[in-house]
């Protein structure tokens, strides 16, 4: 394959508009601030640090849970730590869901048999386990559950600048008040609740322990299980007068609640999973509720590492601080946050959905706070619902976490990054079944890395990722230091690249598959070869970690440059490219033009190795003129496509997709979620968003030397951006 087909750009600095006037990053953090008035069971708002979060109704708690769960977005509280597995009476492992495939020769087994009873319990297992539900109840004589008809006068807002939810209602006609905002550097939740219904006795606050997910009931957005009550241990380990600390089992999984008050307070059992908690007097309760894993309740799966000293080891309980200390505490971590890394503003522009992709922005930072970037990868709804078992799907890390890079805030992409060297032995061991060398990266796991059965095993767009992340890395931090941080990695992953092609002697060239599942998910896995896409990842992946040998003082990998220099050409057909060499029925078949329509990628993601820019300019203008969108098309094809059309210098087109509105699930809520065919969250789409305008107000390598080269040079976007770092 040649790479670079199209002729080098020369690089240009890339400068900010205004930037005599360095943008008052408060003022764009508040005035996108959500503000409720009325409950919106599609807008619970969430505090948190990444690894925990609690998301609320407008009465600030968890009250109503089930109206905002029939049609809405489920109210939890989640760690990405809390993970609980079935027994296993019949020693299921990974080979038992294996389906034989033969290719180039050979015959081997993947687990792609997920209807099997091996591969059921593979995929349920491991799956994240909730933390308490935490709400009003209704408390004395003629106590019922609390409805949405008891709530009046709502007032909620999410204080971006502090990372704090201050919420005001009429709650049975009185006034009631929550302040809530989580630690940045410890799993505690911290509220400030004032109602005059504590000391006329009517409600109390609840504090709930499930048993997990009821699974059974729905393979998303699983309802919480409040049945079985004697299978699973909720024990009070001490108790004071301000104090309580319980430990939560099931099975294996073990984690610990320490309650705090900063007065006394009325702490009473209610059942064997639940306590009412109110002020021992008056109508104020300061409350902190700090959770610690004891045990990781997955056999063979290390404890997420910690990323502060302050959080406590395994098995120790956390010493109590208090609420006006984690408040303290939130906010300067939120406004060091915001101050920090890039920003984009778009105060003048003329073009009306300038305001609206500049709230979506300010609010996915949030949420990628407050969701992604820890050291276990995010489920695709990240810690407010659980969706595919709580499991990370591996080829939405670049989605989830390259973005943090590009707004120059690394570390999150870091800690991400660590899964991968965290997880290097398993990912050999794959590799070695499969006859590979190196490591072959596993695409749907949770801690431990154990693949899931289905399709998933069959997934290669995931493989480069780790190499992509490196490289943005060491562009943020260039030294020998982040070359011998992930050197290992990058090598092991190439040459797990390397091994994946095949040798096709009659046509001299090496080939990607088959067996294969490309990003499109529509095509015959057993037959598909050479997908437009992943060619190119390939060719940009293999040279790239041919780069990392060279800054290390390695000579280039032989076989690596064979390979790469040998690769099959892109696939096109009638001057376009089509998704995959074995089916090349693209522009042929409507059938073929639903899902991702990933051969954009290759130019727009990545920065266009063996593509012809006027094919992939013919290639854009048949998918916005004749793709699928009704019948498949999720949250982040809309930035992807807008990343290809900004490269191609079409600015107006990238506008246009990236603010579609005639399209499915392109939509966000008033708290920033990005709805996806029946999923409230969605976390892909907001990742997508925030890499599609960090490239086009930022820039990327090779692109026209002006302030925001994505966008239109029409005089309609004033676009203000600063602390950007270039996509490759």
């Amino acid at each position: 394959m040649t790479l670079r087909c199209f002729a080098a750009v020369p690089l240009f600095i890339v400068l900010t508009a205004h930037a005599a006037a360095p943008i008052n990053r408060q003022a764009l953090a508040a005035r996108h601030s959500p503000h409720l008035s009325a409950i919106d069971i599609m807008a619970p708002l969430s505090v948190g640090n990444g690894r925990f979060c609690f998301t609320a109704d407008v009465t600030g708690l968890q009250t109503l849970p089930e109206h905002y769960r029939a049609g809405g977005t489920p109210l939890e509280t989640q760690a990405r730590w809390s993970w609980h597995e079935n027994a296993n009476p019949n020693g299921y492992k990974l080979s038992d869901a294996n389906r034989n495939f033969t290719a180039h020769g050979r015959t081997l087994g993947y687990p792609t048999n997920a209807g099997s009873p091996a591969g059921v319990w593979l995929r349920e297992n491991p799956h994240t386990q909730p933390l308490p539900q935490i709400g009003f109840v209704m408390a004395g004589e003629g106590a019922r559950p609390l409805a949405a008809a008891d709530v009046a006068s709502v007032d909620q807002r999410l204080d971006l600048w502090q990372g704090q939810l201050q919420s005001r209602v009429r709650l049975l006609g009185q006034p009631a008040s929550v302040r809530s905002t989580a630690s940045p550097d410890s799993d505690t939740l911290a509220l400030h609740i004032e109602t005059p219904l504590f000391a006329q006795g009517r409600v109390v606050v609840r504090i709930a322990l499930p048993l997990g997910y009821d699974l059974a009931a729905a393979k998303h957005n699983s309802p919480l299980d409040w049945s079985h009550p004697d299978a699973h241990k909720t024990a009070v380990l001490a108790q004071t007068a301000r104090t309580l600390t319980v430990e939560h089992s099931r099975d294996a999984s073990r984690y610990s609640m320490t309650l705090a008050g900063a007065a006394p307070l009325s702490i009473k059992r209610s059942g064997p999973h639940s306590f009412d908690i109110t002020p021992a007097a008056g109508k104020v309760m300061d409350l902190t509720l700090t959770f610690v894993q004891l045990s990781a309740g997955t056999q063979g799966a290390e404890r997420i590492a910690d990323r502060s000293a302050d959080r406590p080891a395994a098995g120790k309980l956390a010493p109590a601080p208090t609420a006006s200390q984690i408040f303290a505490r939130s906010a300067a971590f939120w406004r060091s946050y915001w101050q920090s890394g890039a920003a984009v503003d778009f105060t003048g522009s003329t073009d009306p959905r300038a305001q609206e992709l500049e709230r979506r922005v300010v609010l996915s930072q949030y949420l990628a706070a407050i969701q992604l970037g820890d050291e276990l990868p995010a489920q695709e709804s990240g810690l407010t619902t659980a969706t595919w078992f709580g499991k990370h799907h591996a080829e939405m890390v670049w989605w989830h976490t390259a973005h943090f890079a590009l707004w120059g805030r690394p570390d999150y992409t870091a800690r991400t990054l660590g899964w991968f060297q965290r997880t290097l032995p398993a990912a050999r061991a794959v590799a070695a079944e499969r006859g590979l060398q190196g490591a072959r990266w596993m695409k749907m796991t949770g801690p431990g890395g154990r693949e899931s059965p289905g399709g998933n095993p069959l997934i290669v767009w995931n493989q480069p990722h780790p190499i992509h992340l490196a490289e943005l890395l060491y562009r943020a931090d260039p030294t020998p230091a982040t070359l011998a941080r992930y050197g290992e990695l990058v090598s092991e992953t190439a040459q797990a690249m390397a091994s994946m092609l095949h040798w096709q002697e009659d046509r001299q060239r090496y080939v990607l598959g088959p067996p294969l599942w490309i990003a499109q998910e529509i095509y015959d896995q057993s037959t598909s070869m050479n997908p437009a896409y992943e060619l190119s990842y390939w060719a940009w992946g293999l040279e790239k970690a041919q780069q990392w040998r060279e800054r290390a003082g390695l000579p280039r990998n032989p076989d690596w440059e064979h390979k790469r220099t040998h690769l099959s050409a892109l696939p096109q057909k009638d001057g376009k490219y089509v998704a995959v060499e074995s089916h090349p029925d693209t522009w042929d078949n409507v059938d073929s033009r639903h899902d991702h329509p990933s051969f954009l990628m290759a130019l727009g993601q990545l920065p266009g190795d063996g593509v012809d820019p006027e094919t992939m300019r013919s290639t854009l203008h048949a998918v916005l003129a004749n793709w699928d969108w009704a019948t498949k098309i999720w949250g982040w094809d809309y930035p992807m496509i807008a990343m290809t059309a900004a490269r191609l210098g079409e600015t107006e087109q990238a506008v246009n997709v990236l603010m579609k509105t005639d399209g499915p699930n392109n939509g966000y809520t008033q708290a920033g979620h990005n709805p996806n065919k029946g999923l409230p969250v969605y976390l892909p789409g907001n990742g997508a968003l925030l890499a599609a305008v960090a490239m086009m107000a930022g820039g990327w390598e090779g692109a026209p030397g002006r302030a925001a080269p994505g966008f239109p040079a029409d005089g309609r976007w004033v676009v203000r951006a600063e602390g950007f770092k270039r996509l490759p």
